[in-house]
């Protein structure tokens, strides 16, 4: 079981990142210059989103948190609370800063698309995907680096 549990958050971890870095190619490729050009890549990185990162997310927060559960020797290691908690954090603030703001800008470019929108609005909403994305892959590549060097954060007691 410990060995499913590592293999599935690891693909949950590979499936996360990759998303998130499919998304920032996808995110500089258009422009907003070229309104339907823009909205297409848009509604692409939604589904990206939705088909791939927050699965991928969930899959990985469960399994550690499973993991955790299941493992004496995780239960009282630092780094493993370390990477719960801020994947438990990373998970909420995807919904918050990234995948609502993709929403809305998608939404926003569709609009931009038929010639309306609030181009101020989806500035900001880019704005905020954008910056999110970079946070959580700051946050995910911090958390393989915890995974891989598992530093002693607490003292053993004897």
């Amino acid at each position: 079981m410990r060995r499913f549990l590592k293999a599935t958050h690891e693909i949950g971890a590979i499936g996360m990142m990759g998303s998130l870095a499919a998304c920032v190619v996808l995110a500089t490729s258009a422009t907003p210059d070229a309104p339907a050009q823009f909205a297409a890549v848009r509604h692409a990185v939604v589904l990206v989103h939705k088909f791939l990162y927050v699965p991928s997310l969930a899959l990985a927060l469960i399994s550690g948190l499973i993991a955790i559960a299941l493992t004496a020797a995780y239960r009282d290691a630092g780094w493993a609370w370390l990477k719960a908690l801020t994947g438990i954090s990373m998970f909420e603030g995807s919904l918050l800063t990234v995948v609502g703001p993709a929403k809305r800008a998608a939404v926003l470019a569709a609009e931009a698309a038929a010639g309306g929108g609030d181009p101020a609005a989806l500035e900001r909403a880019l704005h905020t995907e954008w910056s999110g994305m970079w946070v959580m892959l700051a946050i995910a590549t911090a958390n393989v680096v915890l995974g891989v060097w598992r530093p002693r954060f607490m003292k053993h007691r004897d």
